[in-house]
């Protein structure tokens, strides 16, 4: 601070994290202050020493032994006369007790650390199960700022910013772990950081991380709001930023110079980019080469087949037609095309001879029994099988490519289409999915590595879907129509509404939402058997709604 009553440099570090690679998680830390050298105090995302959410791995007691080392460390760093650092990690007391924390590191040595009072408890967030609540946090006085330090939930609620304020804090600092919802963006400026300005007459700074850690991904979307209400600035939604904010002093109290202010991402670009970077590190930080995926002609597969290429570039994508007695020419050929459009490897491997084999195999236990869904079964899962060998001898990732509709009524086959390791779809909702390919065929996303378009034939998208695993099969053979479906279960999913609330919004036949009800009861031992994907809803089936498998409740 070149005049401690005057004026302050604050770097607000929007970035990424490794959970659990520590070192790593400092050594980054570090660099972006070598960047800095001129500023009074960097900020970093909540938990950035040890990655967030750690989950269980945080009740390890060797991982608060070693960030405790690491975060002595990075005081330390601090003696050199440059800037201070706020620092997010964990601390446990002499009883036991783990705290989610962040520490403001200054002159050689932790000049003090606040403890996260409130703990989420709902939806994607578990804290109570590993973290003790910290008291009502005291205001942290440095070079003659008293800086408040609301931690992530602490912001979200209302009494930890006023018990502040109260205590003469002249600025709110809220470092976060947020994930990405649709919406969400805005929610948190207008909706909740704004109240709590608006409540203290404060400003505030709000710093998210970004980044995919398995089934989540954080998009950033970091703000500050001078004390009237007003934005200062805005960064930029899903990439990594380091802005430089410049504060005054004034008769009002602090308030920020007004800076770049970032455009965030509008639907469908906000959800295609989550899926990109949520795929692009869940791939890369697990160490696989890239990843394989049955393309069939269809609108999942291909866009998949899209979102991979974006996310790791199309020299890392191979495709596989499994082409079967009843696949169509058509689909052959959209396939082929969706492939060289995106640029990306196909191969094709017929599994009629597979096929043939089984019902030789079967052909004495199934005699006296009607061919019905099981042979259809056995094709996906003999295609399931042939994927993972793939995988197996070559080292890519399986990539399943199930949508939420399908997912939520269980018309997938379990050890077949839904083999893999992690579904970009798994929280889209069919009608998200033509809305997807219609907007990535018209345009190229931001974070590609793979700025071509369009990326798939039309067909593909105006065709009406199928599995093709009998003749002229169609899926509104055995479902409503994707429009009417999706509503049913935004309602049913989302809204946790009855059948009956369904039927009295929008007119449907009571006897298909309660059947479609019961189709999303009964497929729950199925998703528990799914693989991760991208959460883009506010009831994401794994982290948010969490059902038992076994229950005898229904609304219809």
């Amino acid at each position: 601070m070149t005049d401690a009553a005057a004026t302050l440099t604050i770097v607000l570090s929007q970035m990424t994290q490794a959970v659990g690679d520590l070192a790593a998680n400092a050594d980054a830390m570090r660099s972006v202050r070598a960047r800095h050298r001129d500023a009074d105090l960097i900020l970093y995302p909540e938990l950035q020493l040890i990655g967030y959410p750690p989950e269980d791995l945080v009740l390890k007691p060797a991982l608060a032994e070693r960030a405790a080392t690491l975060l002595a460390e990075l005081a330390a760093d601090t003696a050199d006369g440059g800037p201070a650092m706020l620092v997010g990690s964990v601390e446990r007391d002499a009883d036991g007790s783990l705290y989610n924390i962040v520490a403001l590191l200054d002159g050689g040595r932790v000049v003090a650390v606040r403890r996260k009072h409130e703990l989420p408890n709902y939806g994607t967030f578990d804290e109570k199960r590993v973290f003790a609540p910290g008291p009502l946090p005291d205001i942290v006085e440095w070079r003659g700022v008293k800086l408040g330090l609301p931690i992530c939930e602490d912001g979200w609620l209302p009494k930890v910013s006023a018990h502040l304020a109260a205590q003469g804090a002249e600025l709110l600092i809220s470092v976060n772990g947020s994930p990405y919802e649709i919406d969400k963006d805005e929610r948190r400026l207008s909706q909740v950081f704004a109240r709590r300005v608006a409540e203290t007459g404060l400003p505030l700074i709000f710093l998210n991380r970004i980044g995919g850690q398995d089934e989540l991904v954080f998009d950033g979307c970091s703000f500050v709001l001078n004390g009237d209400g007003t934005a200062a600035h805005r960064l930029t939604d899903w990439e990594a930023e380091e802005r430089v904010t410049r504060w005054t002093k004034g008769a009002a109290g602090w308030a920020c110079d007004a800076g770049a202010i970032a455009e965030w991402e509008a639907h469908p670009a906000d959800i295609y980019s989550a899926m990109i970077l949520s795929l692009r590190d869940y791939v890369t930080r697990n160490r696989f080469p890239g990843v394989v995926l049955g393309l069939s002609g269809g609108i999942d597969s291909a866009i998949c087949a899209a979102i991979a290429a974006d996310a790791l570039g199309p020299d890392k994508v191979w495709c596989v037609m499994l082409p079967s007695r009843f696949t169509s020419q058509a689909s052959l050929d959209d396939a082929a095309g969706c492939a060289r459009m995106i640029g990306c490897r196909l191969d094709t491997i017929p599994i009629v001879p597979a096929v043939e084999a089984f019902d030789q195999m079967l052909a004495g236990s199934f005699a006296d029994a009607e061919v019905d869904i099981t042979e259809e079964n056995v094709q996906s899962r003999i295609r399931g099988v042939t994927l993972m060998a793939l995988s197996n001898k070559f080292g890519p990732m399986l990539l399943t490519t199930g949508n939420k509709s399908e997912m939520s009524v269980g018309y997938a086959t379990i050890y077949g289409d839904m083999a893999g390791g992690y579904n970009p779809l798994k929280d889209a909702y069919k009608m998200t999915v033509f809305a997807l390919a219609k907007w990535r065929n018209e345009h190229v996303p931001r974070l590609s590595r793979n700025p071509v378009a369009p990326v798939m034939p039309d067909t593909i998208i105006t065709k009406p879907p199928s599995a093709e695993l009998r003749p002229d099969q169609k899926d509104q053979d055995s479902l409503p129509p994707y429009e009417d479906l999706d509503r049913m279960l935004h309602m049913l999913v989302e809204e946790e509404a009855g059948v009956d609330d369904v039927v009295a919004r929008h007119g449907f036949d009571r006897d298909a939402v309660a059947r479609i009800e019961r189709l999303l009861a009964i497929a729950e031992y199925k998703r528990r058997q799914a693989p991760p994907g991208v959460k883009l809803s506010t009831r994401n089936f794994g982290r948010d709604r969490r059902y038992p498998i076994t229950h005898g409740f229904r609304t219809g």
